[in-house]
């Protein structure tokens, strides 16, 4: 089942469980709606917390980004590649209160990086402030 028909399906039920707790509230008396309404209440929070821990686990347990560099001088990065000086000279500088070395980004890419060749680079993800080559210089204020 596809993320949008999910989500479409846990509003779809949310729904109903409401109007299910107000018809047991208008048909019934308020302090059975009460009961009902606590042990749907506590259920949900179960089921909830449940869900939380299993998604959780899918998405940051499995990491399928393979990052390689063949050749001679090649240079492949994975994820976030901020604030690198590769090459002869080369040279980043940042100001003492600069945001950029704080920065994180939450980027996820699962694709493959590679750089295959003599001096090729290549990076995946949130890529900046990098100084790249021979006497290159990178100032980030």
């Amino acid at each position: 089942m596809g993320a949008g028909r999910t989500v479409w399906a846990v509003a779809g039920l949310c729904g109903l469980t409401a109007v299910g707790l107000l018809l047991v509230a208008v048909l019934l008396d308020l302090d059975t709606g009460d009961r009902v309404a606590s042990v749907a209440g506590a259920v949900a929070g179960l089921l909830g917390c449940a869900l939380t821990v299993y998604f959780g686990m899918q998405q940051g347990g499995r990491v399928n980004l393979s990052v390689q560099a063949k050749g001679r001088s090649a240079v492949a990065g994975g994820r976030d590649v901020s604030g690198n000086a590769v090459g002869k000279n080369s040279k980043v500088t940042r100001a003492a209160n600069s945001s950029a070395s704080r920065q994180v980004s939450n980027a996820r890419s699962d694709a493959p990086v590679s750089a295959r060749g003599h001096g090729a680079t290549a990076a995946g993800g949130h890529v900046t402030g990098n100084a790249i080559g021979e006497g290159s210089e990178v100032e980030e204020s």
